[in-house]
């Protein structure tokens, strides 16, 4: 194994142990499964049944049910029987927090159980705590005693176990040791996991759950480097983004995450935790499954082993120097693909963030509005907004004046492949954009000019890859230039050969967010091909429906940019998947919140349906919005309570007033 996984540089899957759920086999090469989970009150048998039912039908091979108390965890035995009964044999799961009865119960019911450990034995009460070693050897000791009866019950009665860490819910012992990392994330599952291993139970899964993909992909690796350590064997993985929110955003987040895992050969089951319907989750899962499910075979051909010149259990961005105003310290620049229109004219700027006002000649540029646009061969005759700069086809680029080009304009740039750059007369003075091929074909690999491409400090380098796995390939080639010490910024070209929405979504943000999670990337630009132009305007979801191609991938663009924190340009929100805990209508309240506050960039809104993922799971939200009684909502400021007990009629004002007195409130 290479650190984490078992190849760096193509797809190869990841050993794990089997596991048996019920009649599911999952690890061990078997193929990735999708689940969701509930949302309906578990005491009401018959809507869980059929809530259950529909997700079964649209492909869920496990549900999880919640149970936060006995009586649910009881009443699983009702809706299980009844599930039974009408020919549905899918694995069910209990999701439990807090109460070790309802999980010993549930696992002599259901064919799994879902225990976190941060708040399994542990209480959260965000206190700084002070342990010696012998002290902390005393916790221990009380977690074994009260959690090893469910360890026994669960092997008495063949039931699977899901150890799911989340970032939110470190219990305050595991902060005071290790703060909020996922370093302690890895550890609050070990914890639990050494004690079960000492039982010889291994019916086992562990999850590394949170709302920041950046911190849910280095807790995974951290989790298989530790267990590959200690135990020399890795157990299966259940793969998940908490929070993830709705709409295009939820999906991006989730493939961000998710995929970014998947594409090393990680992850043997997942679950899309999106603020909709859980039925609509299995969709999602499918298209991220699909894309390695052909390869779940166990693969003898050996990996390519390649040394690492960064670490990929922290992030640090990849050192480059500035060409204009990509690399160094600026944000990564988004690259607007115009390329396939026949002519620009102002209007379609509005796509890319920018507006222009004829009466005023003035042009109003959006947060989210691209930084450069690729007209291909197209020229623009007409006056740009004076941010926006042009990137034309070398030789179309070579026809405007080349004594403004050569000597100064920033407005308009070429872009070269690598062998014409090399064999140019005419070169821009400041920047060139220049197309690198990562590791194609043997016979050109992308690395033959690289070293005399690196002696220019105006290139800007655009990398893409037509392999098959495509992130591995210019993976590598980021690997090969830190190793050679080549500091040009680098761009990062990604083009969707799919069909469906999600299905592009899934891609442009597996394949590119991977790398900005590594620190890789001083810019994006994103495509469709061919066919699949048309197919957006045909088939799209509601939420897509009137946006046009460009606009649509600018979004893309600039939300793969927030959800993996290297640019942010909207505000955030850490929205729940919503379950039968949730305590008000999770959609149409973030829906409310949301045509509020999405003007307030920067900002993170976290709107929980209960107390389980209240303070806990919104580790990372600037203002809180948490479920606390039926009709009542708790506001918080990071994770302190501001407001208790507001009804909830007046609730989401009570949180605009929360921010204007904190200086978070901007009017639009």
């Amino acid at each position: 194994m290479q650190l984490y996984s078992e190849s760096l540089t193509s797809y190869k899957r990841l050993s794990t142990r089997e596991v048996k759920i019920g009649d599911l086999l999952l690890g061990n090469f078997h193929p990735i499964r999708v689940q969701t989970m509930t949302t309906t009150d578990t005491m009401d048998t018959m809507a869980t049944v059929e809530q259950s039912i529909r997700c079964i039908e649209a492909g869920a091979e496990m549900v999880r049910i919640t149970a936060p108390s006995k009586k649910e965890a009881e009443n699983l035995l009702n809706i299980k029987n009844e599930l039974r009964k009408r020919g549905y044999n899918t694995p069910l799961i209990a999701d439990i927090h807090f109460t070790p009865n309802a999980a010993e119960i549930a696992a002599r019911i259901v064919e799994k159980v879902r225990v976190n450990p941060g708040n399994y034995v542990d209480k959260k009460k965000f206190e700084q705590l002070e342990y010696t070693d012998a002290e902390y050897a005393e916790e221990i000791e009380r977690i074994r005693t009260r959690f090893t009866p469910l360890v026994k019950i669960c092997k008495e009665h063949g039931t699977a176990m899901r150890i799911g860490t989340n970032h939110g819910s470190l219990s305050d012992r595991i902060m005071s040791r290790y703060g909020d990392t996922p370093i302690g994330m890895v550890e609050s599952a070990m914890e639990f996991l050494r004690i079960a291993r000492d039982e010889d139970y291994h019916n086992i899964i562990l999850s590394m759950k949170s709302s920041n993909p950046q911190v849910m992909v280095h807790a995974y690796r951290l989790l298989i480097k530790q267990m590959m350590d200690e135990f020399n064997e890795c157990y299966p993985l259940h793969l998940g983004v908490t929070e993830a929110g709705d709409g295009e955003d939820g999906r991006i987040k989730s493939a961000i995450g998710i995929g970014t895992l998947l594409e090393d050969g990680i992850g043997d089951t997942i679950r899309v935790s999106l603020t909709e319907d859980p039925e609509f989750e299995i969709p999602v899962c499918k298209d991220l499954v699909k894309r390695y499910n052909h390869q779940t075979e166990r693969s003898e051909a050996p990996a390519e082993k390649i040394k690492l010149p960064y670490s990929p259990f922290e992030y640090k961005r990849r050192e480059t120097f500035e060409v204009s105003n990509i690399g160094g310290k600026q944000v990564p620049v988004v690259v607007a693909d115009f390329s396939k229109h026949a002519a620009i004219s102002p209007a379609d700027l509005e796509n890319i963030g920018y507006k222009y006002d004829e009466p005023s000649d003035k042009w109003t540029i959006g947060d989210a509005a691209a930084d450069y646009i690729f007209t291909g061969n197209n020229l623009i005759h007409f006056a740009l907004p004076g941010t926006l700069k042009v990137v034309l086809n070398a030789h179309a680029w070579q026809q405007e004046d080349l004594e403004a080009n050569v000597n100064g304009s920033y407005k308009f740039v070429p872009l070269f492949s690598d062998e014409q750059f090399i064999n140019a007369t005419v070169k821009h003075n400041a920047v060139n954009f220049v197309m690198v091929d990562c590791f194609t074909s043997a016979e050109n690999d992308g690395t033959k000019n690289i070293d005399e491409l690196a002696k220019d400090n105006t290139v800007v380098l655009c990398l893409s890859s037509t392999n098959k796995n495509a992130m591995q390939s210019v993976r590598k080639m980021f690997v090969e230039l830190m190793n050679r010490s080549i500091k040009n910024p680098a761009i990062l070209i990604c083009d969707s050969p799919h069909h469906g929405i999600d299905e592009h979504l899934i891609h442009l943000a597996t394949e590119t967010g991977a790398l900005f999670l590594e620190g890789m990337g001083d810019g994006i630009s994103l495509g469709l091909t061919g066919s699949t132009i048309e197919n957006i305007k045909v088939t799209g979801r509601t939420y897509l429906e009137t946006k046009s191609i460009e606009q649509f991938l600018n979004n893309t663009a600039f939300s793969i940019l927030q959800a993996t924190r290297t640019r942010i340009s909207k505000t955030e929100y850490i929205s729940c998947p919503s379950c039968g805990r949730t305590l008000f209508d999770l959609q149409e309240t973030t829906a409310k919140i949301r045509s509020r506050t999405n003007h307030l960039k920067g900002i993170k809104i976290a709107i929980m349906g209960c107390i389980v993922n209240g303070p806990g799971e919104m580790a990372d939200a600037d203002f809180g919005y948490v479920g606390s009684g039926p009709g009542k909502i708790t506001l918080y400021k990071s994770k302190e309570v501001v407001k208790r007990n507001v009804d909830s009629e007046v609730a989401v004002e009570e949180l605009i007033n929360l921010l204007k007195e904190n200086g978070a409130w901007v009017e639009q």
